[in-house]
C-alpha cells in the first residue's frame, strides 16, 4: 500500500515561517561577535567541511538538536542553557525554520533563524569560518 502523506514538508515549513522570527542574513550579520546571541549551524559535518560556517557559530546537527536542548536528556549540552537569542540556520532555511519552531516549542526563547539559510549567506558575501583540518 502506498502511503499518503497528508502535510507536506513545505507545509511545515509555511507554518513554521508563520510562527518564529526570521532574520535576513543582513540582520544576522550583525550579531556575529554579539555576546546576546548563539549561532546554530544545523547542518550535518559533511556540508560544514565542504563549505565552512558562519564565523563562530556553533554546530549542532539537527537529528540532535532536541537532545542538546532538553537539560532532561542525557545529551544537554550547557550552550541551549543561556538567557540568549537562539539564530538558527542550514542551507536554505528549511530545517532551521522546522527547527526553531520545535526549539520555540519546547520553551527555548527567543529563537529565529536565517531567511535563505548558508545559501544566501554565500550569495550575500558573508564571511565564512573553515573547519580545522583534521
Amino acid at each position: 500500500m502506498t502511503q499518503v502523506i497528508t502535510t507536506s514538508v513545505k507545509d511545515l515549513v509555511a507554518a513554521a515561517n508563520a510562527e518564529v522570527t526570521t532574520l535576513t542574513v543582513e540582520q544576522a550579520q550583525a550579531l556575529i561577535d554579539s555576546p546576546d546571541h548563539v549561532i546554530v549551524d544545523l547542518r550535518d559535518i559533511r556540508e560544514l567541511q565542504r563549505t565552512g560556517k558562519i564565523p563562530g557559530a556553533f554546530s549542532c546537527p539537527r537529528g540532535m538538536l532536541e537532545f542538546w536542548i532538553d537539560p532532561a536528556s542525557p545529551y544537554h549540552k550547557e550552550i541551549f542553557n543561556q538567557d540568549k537569542t537562539y539564530v538558527f540556520y542550514c542551507a536554505s532555511a528549511w530545517r532551521s525554520a522546522l527547527s526553531a519552531k520545535v526549539a520555540q516549542d519546547m520553551g527555548l526563547a527567543p529563537v529565529a533563524h536565517i531567511a535563505g539559510g548558508f545559501t544566501a549567506w554565500l550569495k550575500a558575501d558573508g564571511p565564512v569560518e573553515a573547519l580545522p583540518e583534521k
